[in-house]
């Protein structure tokens, strides 16, 4: 049994022997010239798995997005987001700070945007305001439990908004959680949108990195801004090296992940004093209330920490568990017992 049960993220991953022998064996050349033919090979196999003419290697994922923004759109412009978007709560209001853009939200109860409610905030450029530069599609949604958007809504987003003449970005760091949760492909969840940015470093578990995906003159553009967020690598095909193995290996391990976020949900449900719905967790996060323990989330995650078992709480008296290919279904049991410990009279 591992020493702890680390649930708090699937960033906590660490690189398998096969990603790691790649790198020790990675050609490496400098990739702000242009000449590393490892993260060239990795930016190739990028553009083709999500179907876009090209791609740029970037360390985080908060980089790739806010490249994204900064080319689609102009400061001044609103882009268009859901109300607990990782670009809005989690990047450090880079939307203002670097792009100069204003974050115009939408709440809703799953995370998924409509164009029914987008439409009444599409805004074209006037006296008084620059208006509507981006509208940004988060899949799966972190804060929204891992929710994923159907197919259908962001064709039927992405036709619309081209219509008025505005692009889409997807922020799709966990797009394989997606895919997966979907039962279909990449290419086929992302070709509507104009961009989309995903995590090698979640659910696919490399070490660091993440890919932006687009046409070819949009990436030329986003990699100058690469530079100027200091995203310059230079000898950065032995991360690229990682990546490459991770988007072969890793994705057939998702499913699994899966499997025991909803076992675990299934678990907690029968616990008394905890409020999760199974039927919310679609991917690999799972969020639960423990307001009816008389637990604050301080006291609850110490407990399981006591136990072994690691998480986060996000919100006061809201707890995250996210599910990956580094913890198997007995840790998870593990966990399970350790939530049903703390709930636990005498405990």
């Amino acid at each position: 049994m591992n020493a702890v049960v680390d649930l708090r993220s699937d960033t906590v991953t660490r690189p398998t022997p096969a990603m790691r022998r790649a790198m020790f064996a990675a050609e490496v050349g400098d990739d702000v010239f242009g000449e590393d033919p490892t993260v060239n090979a990795l930016e190739e196999r990028a553009a083709e798995i999500s179907g876009k003419e090209a791609a740029l290697f970037v360390p985080s994922g908060t980089m790739g997005n806010q490249a994204a923004i900064a080319v689609h759109a102009a400061p001044g412009h609103e882009v268009i987001a859901e109300d607990r978007a990782h670009i809005v709560l989690y990047e450090w209001g880079m939307l203002g700070r670097f792009s100069g853009c204003l974050a115009r939200t939408i709440p809703t109860d799953d995370g998924r945007l409509t164009w029914a409610e987008i439409r009444k905030r599409l805004r074209g450029p006037s006296d008084h305001y620059r208006g509507t530069g981006l509208i940004e599609l988060e899949n799966s949604h972190n804060q929204a439990g891992g929710r994923v958007y159907a197919t259908a809504a962001v064709e039927e987003i992405c036709a619309n908004a081209h219509v008025a003449g505005v692009p889409v970005h997807m922020d799709g760091a966990r797009i394989f959680n997606a895919a997966a949760a979907l039962g279909k492909t990449v290419r086929e969840i992302v070709e509507p949108v104009d961009s989309v940015s995903f995590c090698l470093s979640k659910g696919l578990g490399a070490p660091v990195g993440s890919m932006l995906a687009g046409a070819a003159d949009f990436i030329a553009e986003a990699r100058e801004v690469r530079k100027a967020l200091g995203g310059g690598m230079r000898q950065a095909g032995v991360l690229a090296a990682a990546g490459l193995v991770a988007l072969e290996e890793s994705p057939p391990k998702i499913p699994a992940a899966h499997a025991d976020a909803k076992y675990l949900a299934e678990s907690l449900a029968e616990i008394d004093g905890i409020g999760v719905n199974p039927a919310d967790v679609e991917t690999n996060i799972l969020f639960f209330e423990i307001a009816q323990t008389g637990l604050d989330n301080a006291d609850f995650i110490a407990g399981l920490k006591a136990r072994g078992v690691l998480a986060l709480g996000l919100a006061p008296g809201r707890i995250r568990m996210v599910t990956h290919h580094d913890v198997d279904r007995a840790g998870c049991e593990r966990a399970a017992r350790a939530v049903r410990e703390i709930c636990s009279p005498g405990r």
